[in-house]
């Protein structure tokens, strides 16, 4: 048996995020500075958050679990969260375009949103994050730090780098 310990990344972001929000939209450059700065250092870990003001949140979160499924997890959330006005629009088939869009097994997304095979894993990242004080999205999780991105997002990858880099250090120590 082969040593993954050294495989694992040394911190963990959970991002809580919503696919129709356009403040998770906005969060997405720092998302990507963070990825680019860590690599794998940082495993940056969607957590679904689905607000009730948006109709297609719940399907679009379903959906991102397809995607992450097939392989193109963040390839599809980034995708879907750039074009948050047509997902208002189109729903459900604007989704399966996107999967399709990205070389997805479209027919297999269509599927997965009937069947509803990832309803329990959206249903229990909103439970968590109702049960550790998300409100609204972004919300960011690391090293046992809340940071609220939902009210504003000024500050936030400074924080998380900050935080990120005393866990670093202290995995190293």
């Amino acid at each position: 048996m082969s040593d993954t310990s050294s495989a694992r990344p040394a911190a963990v972001l959970d991002v809580w995020c919503e696919l129709q929000c356009p403040d998770c939209r906005t969060a997405l450059d720092d998302l990507r500075a963070l990825r680019a700065r860590y690599g794998d250092r940082l495993e940056v870990r969607l957590r679904h958050f689905p607000l009730e003001k948006h109709k297609h949140a719940f399907a679009a979160a379903q959906a991102a679990e397809e995607a992450l499924e097939q392989g193109k997890g963040w390839e599809y959330v980034e995708a879907v969260l750039g074009r948050v006005e047509e997902l208002e629009r189109g729903g459900e088939p604007f989704l399966v375009g996107v999967a399709r869009e990205l070389g997805l097994d479209a027919e297999e997304f269509d599927t997965a949103l009937i069947d509803g095979r990832h309803i329990l894993v959206v249903d229990a990242d909103q439970a968590e994050g109702k049960a550790i004080g998300v409100t609204g999205t972004p919300t960011y999780v690391i090293g046992g730090e809340r940071l609220d991105g939902g009210k504003s997002q000024e500050g936030l990858r400074e924080r998380v780098e900050e935080i990120a880099d005393r866990l670093l250090a202290e995995q190293r120590a």
